[in-house]
């Protein structure tokens, strides 16, 4: 059976450094940091005090009508504007009911602030009366594919997918699989996350994940850096327009990329650390070429996952490593600027591989300070003009979920 070759349209970001597509790339060439000292709530008896929020956010900047946005739980509000942003940039015209487009927007764990806040709010009072009725539709996962759908009139699918970290790259796969299969003309897809919150906060510190760099938040995200002492947590929104070939052709669309190749697979090892021999990351990696048809030489860039943290860096490194040889492909982490977005953090990562590979520039890991002797691989610091006809975006997550999927640059 043929299959439908399968691009990229529309691009939208919601993130601690900017909003929208070209703010935020020109945050992440200046090297801009979005970390800081959280101010959602009091952190004066946490271990680590920092984070990456989103930061003057209004939903009625992205057509959210106030009354619907109280509805909304923030992560929801994040993943609708990103959505009205990518289908904004991709020129679609969505003016009916269209059942041969979808909507793909997964979470790594949804509307956990508003459980947080519900729960204190029956604690408090004592009278279960006060728990608002939208509790369970503002924190359910599937909430971000619900309020895209209903906005843009799509019946569509609209699965939601939940693999932790690695839930924004398996959402942007699974929507090329059922693109390429011809079951739908166009899926909207991308992960969306908010859990800056207290119950979260202490719960990714208590397990020991987290970075402690209270004292200097701008330069405590530090992917491969031999000091790196865990993650930031983060918070935004990534969606992109996943389309068939034919379909953008015939609207005359923009295509930033194809998607060539991709693999799904599960390390089968532990809930939260990466397997330390990295087995089936190094598989993934393999089998993504491979269907791409493709040599590891061929890869002109990797946005690696690299969260900070000592485990995973170390892993995913040592996977780069015995794949890719004696040659030094280029890698950098996005999440150095932005933090570690969780279920989003795939999908923005996905949208910095294709602004690279529009703009032909490589992005910088900040804070890349000291290389560590038990990790190879060739950290780019700076902005770096290179040819990019192959990226390859790499997102693991707890689990043991692994993600790796490739972008050629489209050329006719």
């Amino acid at each position: 059976m043929a299959r439908n070759r399968v691009v990229i349209t529309g691009l939208g970001a919601v993130t601690p450094v900017g909003s929208r597509k070209d703010n935020f790339w020109n945050a992440v060439m200046e090297g801009k940091s979005g970390v800081d000292l959280i101010s959602r709530f009091d952190t004066s008896a946490f271990k680590t005090r920092i984070g990456a929020e989103v930061r003057d956010f209004e939903p009625k900047a992205f057509g959210i009508a106030p009354k619907n946005a109280k509805r909304m739980d923030l992560f929801t509000q994040y993943g609708v504007a990103a959505a009205s942003l990518a289908i904004e940039d991709s020129g679609l015209q969505l003016e009916a009911y269209n059942d041969r487009i979808g909507t793909m927007i997964g979470t790594g764990i949804g509307g956990l602030m508003t459980l947080e806040q519900e729960k204190k709010r029956l604690i408090e009072s004592q009278n279960p009366s006060r728990v608002s009725p939208f509790l369970i539709p503002m924190m359910m996962p599937n909430a971000v594919n619900a309020h895209v759908s209903i906005m843009h009139k799509l019946t569509g699918t609209s699965p939601c997918i939940a693999n932790a970290c690695a839930t924004g790259v398996y959402t942007l796969i699974y929507a090329t699989k059922d693109v390429a299969l011809g079951d739908f003309d166009v899926i909207i897809a991308g992960g969306s996350e908010a859990i800056l919150t207290e119950i979260a906060a202490s719960s990714f510190a208590n397990m020991k994940a987290l970075s402690r760099r209270n004292d200097d938040p701008k330069r405590a995200c530090r992917p491969f850096d031999k000091d790196r002492d865990g993650f930031v947590i983060g918070e935004g929104a990534g969606v992109l327009i996943i389309e068939s070939l034919d379909h953008a052709l015939a609207r005359n669309a923009k295509i930033y990329a194809e998607i060539v190749g991709y693999t799904t697979n599960t390390d089968a090892y532990h809930i939260t650390a990466p397997d330390p021999n990295a087995r089936m990351v190094k598989k993934a990696i393999r089998d993504s070429l491979q269907m791409a048809g493709l040599e590891p030489k061929d890869v002109d860039y990797i946005n690696a996952h690299g969260t900070s943290t000592p485990l995973n860096d170390k892993a995913e490194a040592s996977a780069i490593s015995e794949v890719f040889g004696d040659y030094r492909v280029p890698l950098s982490s996005t999440k150095s600027m932005i933090g570690h977005l969780i279920g989003a953090a795939g999908a923005v990562e996905a949208v910095t591989c294709a602004l690279a590979m529009e703009k032909q520039i490589i992005p910088p890991t900040i804070n890349y300070e000291t290389p560590d002797p038990e990790m190879d691989v060739n950290v780019i610091t700076e902005p770096t003009p290179a040819e990019l006809n192959i990226v390859m975006n790499n997102s693991f997550g707890f689990g043991g979920h692994n993600a790796v999927m490739i972008l050629k640059r489209y050329q006719g």
